[in-house]
């Protein structure tokens, strides 16, 4: 359906709403926040959310991390029938990684939606599962493009009860070459049905979009503040789970800080993290917005004077913190929003002063560190975290200074006689008698660290060369490449895929295609080269032989792709001439083949039948 387009500029003003509670959202969804300790709306959300709840058809350009999942979740889910099974609500990614991710966001903000049901339909996955999850009832599909359309076509997904549809990272489904998978959806949902896209950028066939299938959208912009001071040097380390904690313990002892900033998602992780390092010997307090006033000022009294070293908190409690002893920002939890990235780091290395930023990144949250990259312009390096030799020497030696000042500052005079009447009563030298004293102060908790081995860097996190954000892509891209083909790098195979020109194929399908069924990520995809009726691709070698199966049964353009390594023949079902094009003039057309007479074969009733009718 054409609309003419009616964009309305919205102000980025957030001052009028502060908290989630100022939102229409129901109740269910004000609780779960609430227990999860989301303090306040991100730009986009507190604009976003109150057109969605209206019903409005919207335009958001942010970038990832800005909280836009939060941002159309949360009014959808607001206003969700839970009676009604069939979708009501489609949303589109670009890839696997980010259909999960949304879909998990769904089932969380839906705690307390009694028998809410999400699906996430992605390639790589067994359609029987999805099927059977479908017919059974879903409220939210979230899936990739081909999935969606092949759900569609098998009649398995029904779009006539759909209200709500979003596009996610539109631009990146443009640059994956499924812009026209899109347009097919979006000419097969109800005409009546309410549209939300995001895209961090808006080119014009984006905005063609938006003003051919939106309805008088409301346009919300979101410009992301990208300064971050020159004196705070920032690092990141891979890091999930419960192995964040022991991460964290190492780099407090063994970087030298003066005072440090722990940011944490919510208000609960601020007392659990701050108990947990307190058991472990650090001074460390938690700051969050349920803390009162005047305890607030008398914890932030002690950071001043060094009575405290370590603030455990959360976005909004450290606004406007300025305490000239950190010197360290640790983001144990990644923010969902760059904005707060930059805030967080900013507790530190200001009037010129140096500080240093950490930020702890699980595998599944790359994306967001590559949008704090993007967002600040500047690369982040991995840290390496200090080996158990470094940690071990650190501990023995802050052990004899506290033994050093503990002898300089205090009078023994009880504890000598204690000590020495000990010591004639059993026998016992006094070295034994104060390693045994040590012991006892140290518990059951060892003293050292094992030596084990340092834990290896994940592959995955390695610069190579490219840009390792998942945009890394062959100078061959976008045009016809030239016959000189380079040589393979030594960690990269060429394969060969069953689809080229004469099927229309345009390497946004193969890279969307290989990125989704198989999972990779598109920055690991080398050189592609497109035939005439074959394409040659490099991938990484050692694919694990279940992702050369997928990618075997993988369909591109009409075609399925039939990887196999190249070994540098013609196309199966066709011969090439030098220089890619088909020899003679039926070279595309299959051979047909004709199944063998049966022999000696004892007739049937059927056959009997065909003999009497002549």
């Amino acid at each position: 359906m054409k609309h003419e387009p009616q964009i309305l500029a919205i102000l980025m003003t957030t001052e009028n709403i502060t908290a989630f509670s100022d939102l229409a959202l129901s109740k269910p969804m004000l609780k779960i926040l609430d227990d999860v300790g989301y303090e306040s709306p991100s730009p986009i959300q507190a604009k976003t959310i109150p057109l969605l709840l209206e019903g409005r058809d919207v335009v958001g350009q942010a970038q990832t991390g800005t909280g836009k999942t939060a941002a159309f979740a949360l009014p959808i889910l607001s206003r969700i029938d839970i009676k009604q099974k069939d979708p009501q609500v489609m949303v589109l990614a670009p890839t696997r990684e980010l259909a999960i991710q949304v879909a998990e966001a769904f089932q969380k903000y839906a705690t307390y939606l009694k028998g809410f049901h999400v699906l996430p339909v992605y390639g790589g996955q067994d359609y029987s599962g999805q099927i059977r999850a479908l017919k059974r009832g879903v409220h939210v599909v979230v899936g990739t493009p081909g999935r969606v359309m092949d759900h569609m076509r098998k009649g398995t997904l029904k779009l006539g009860s759909l209200s709500t549809l979003v596009l996610d990272e539109a631009d990146e489904m443009l640059r994956m070459g499924f812009i026209d998978d899109v347009e097919w959806i979006l000419e097969k949902t109800p005409g009546d049905r309410q549209i939300a896209l995001f895209s961090a950028t808006m080119p014009d066939q984006i905005r063609r979009i938006a003003r051919k299938y939106l309805n008088k959208p409301a346009e919300v912009t979101i410009k992301v503040k990208t300064q971050t001071a020159d004196t705070i040097r920032q690092r990141f380390w891979p890091v999930s789970g419960v192995h964040k904690l022991d991460a964290l313990t190492r780099i407090l002892e063994a970087e030298p800080f003066e005072a440090m900033i722990v940011f944490v998602r919510t208000r609960t992780s601020t007392v659990e993290l701050a108990e947990k390092l307190s058991a472990r010997g650090f001074a460390a307090a938690p700051l969050n917005g349920d803390i009162p006033q005047n305890q607030r000022e008398r914890t932030i009294g002690r950071l001043k004077k060094g009575t405290l070293d370590i603030l455990v908190a959360t976005d909004v409690a450290a606004r406007g913190l300025d305490v000239e002893r950190i010197t360290h920002v640790i983001n144990y939890d990644i923010p969902y929003d760059t904005e707060a990235y930059i805030h967080r780091i900013g507790r530190t290395g200001r009037a010129g002063r140096k500080g240093d930023a950490i930020l702890f990144v699980a595998p599944r949250e790359k994306r967001m560190l590559y949008a704090i990259e993007k967002a600040t312009r500047k690369e982040i390096d991995i840290m390496e975290l200090p080996t158990t030799e470094l940690i071990n020497d650190t501990r023995i030696a802050r052990f004899k200074q506290r033994i050093s000042d503990t002898l300089a500052a205090d009078d023994f005079g009880l504890f000598s006689q204690l000590i020495e009447q000990y010591e004639q009563e059993h026998n016992v030298p006094a070295v034994e008698i104060a390693a045994a004293i040590a012991q006892m102060l140290q518990g059951d908790v060892p003293f050292l660290l094992k030596d084990q081995p340092q834990r290896k860097r994940p592959v995955s996190w390695e610069r190579d060369g490219r840009d390792g954000r998942g945009e890394g892509r062959s100078a061959n891209r976008g045009r016809k490449p030239r016959r000189n083909d380079p040589g393979l790098g030594e960690d990269m195979q060429r394969y060969r895929l069953e689809v080229g020109y004469k099927h229309k194929v345009k390497p946004g399908n193969i890279v969307g295609a290989i990125a989704n069924e198989a999972g990779l990520d598109s920055g690991h995809i080398g050189r592609i080269n497109i035939r005439d009726n074959f394409t040659l691709v490099d991938l990484p070698k050692n694919l694990p032989k279940d992702i050369l199966e997928l990618l075997k049964k993988t369909w591109v353009a009409g075609q399925q792709l039939q990887l196999s390594v190249d070994t540098g023949g013609p196309a199966k079902g066709s011969e090439e001439k030098p220089g890619g094009r088909p020899a003679g003039k039926f070279a595309h057309k299959p051979k047909k083949r004709h199944k063998p007479r049966a022999r000696n074969k004892k007739p049937t009733k059927r056959d009997k039948k065909k003999a009497q009718k002549k």
